[in-house]
């Protein structure tokens, strides 16, 4: 599988992000050219090992949803102290999408800002969380609801990571690699694995540079992220992400279709591509109780004037405010259960 290089375009600011097998050894090549230490933040459980050419110390943090809390960045921030860590220096992210989020976040507030590089080991991190400077930590009362903007140096995707990946943490990849067909109708089942992460990445990179804070259309690329964060979280995260996101996607499809924004054909190309394309469940859990999905939908990030989705319509996908409870609930038991 080829290399390819897409640039995230934001002036001064833009940076590489780097794909195919073994890039990782291209690590010392895109570090700042200030940097005199770095530290390395991953997890116990990840595979893939880098190593710097100037002095560094790792920082493990723990695994799943219940580590991505402040208290974890609160550890990272210590051992960057520990470690003498200056605003020149840099910040390497290992893992998922867990690992760059709270990496890019304690970087983000280390010193006000120390640069981070991310080599995401997750298809999730690989085509999403790694790329576009949001990072974030979960509260009790919602998912990523404390964070920042803070811009990658650079951005590694070694696709060798992927083979190390079980079956569920690549379908958690394909439920965000699915958004893409939505968002642009690209045949990206065409491509080949390097290619098709590729031009996810480009997708997304486009996108930022148009809108980096999310004040207009960057909201597209939380598309079925709604229901799909009120899932995480109602059961405990016992759905992963990228499964979450696939159920909020074909759920966004009926609320679309009940709002006359769509037709039964789109509701229906929806759920080839989620589930016939990718093998993707798309029914909710048995045990999520509409209301409570409705309470934590309404504390979601995007939701300034009431229920707020990203829909699908006759302008493409965008962000729709002020859907009506009644409107969601008759989405929701179109829903498939299981």
């Amino acid at each position: 599988m080829s290399r390819q290089q897409v640039t995230v375009q934001l002036g001064v600011r833009s940076y590489p992000v780097i794909i195919g097998s073994g890039v990782r050894i291209e690590l010392n090549s895109v570090l700042p050219a200030t940097a005199r230490r770095a530290v390395i933040v991953t997890q116990q459980s990840i595979p893939l090992l880098v190593e710097t050419d100037i002095p560094q110390t790792t920082v493990v943090i723990g695994e799943g949803e219940q580590h991505k809390t402040l208290a974890t960045i609160e550890h990272v921030l210590r051992e960057f102290a520990r470690a003498g860590l200056n605003r020149n220096d840099v910040v390497v992210g290992v893992g998922g999408g867990l690992v760059t989020d709270v990496a890019g976040f304690a970087a983000a507030s280390w010193h006000r800002g120390t640069p981070v590089v991310h080599v995401p080991t997750s298809l999730v991190g690989m085509i999403d969380a790694a790329i576009g400077g949001k990072t974030g930590v979960n509260l009790p009362e919602g998912k990523n609801l404390v964070g920042a903007f803070w811009q990658p140096h650079a951005v590694l995707c070694d696709t060798d990571a992927l083979a190390t990946l079980s079956e569920r943490e690549l379908r958690c990849g394909y439920g965000e690699m699915a958004k893409y067909h939505f968002l642009t109708g690209d045949d990206l089942l065409s491509m080949d694995r390097t290619a098709r992460i590729a031009r996810c990445i480009q997708i997304k990179a486009d996108i930022v540079a148009n809108d980096e804070r999310e004040v207009g259309v960057r909201a597209m690329l939380n598309y079925g992220h709604t229901l799909g964060h009120a899932l995480e979280i109602a059961t405990g995260f016992e759905i992963a992400h990228g499964e979450s996101v696939a159920i909020g996607m074909l759920f966004a499809a009926h609320l679309a279709r009940v709002l006359e924004r769509i037709d039964d054909a789109r509701v229906d190309y929806h759920k080839r591509v989620i589930s016939g394309a990718y093998g993707l469940s798309t029914a909710l859990p048995q045990d999520c109780r509409s209301e409570d999905l409705m309470s934590l939908m309404l504390s979601d990030k995007k939701a300034l004037r009431g229920l707020t989705f990203v829909l699908d319509g006759p302008n493409g996908v965008e962000l729709v405010a002020d859907v009506s409870p009644a409107a969601v609930t008759q989405a929701l038991s179109r829903m498939e259960v299981r």
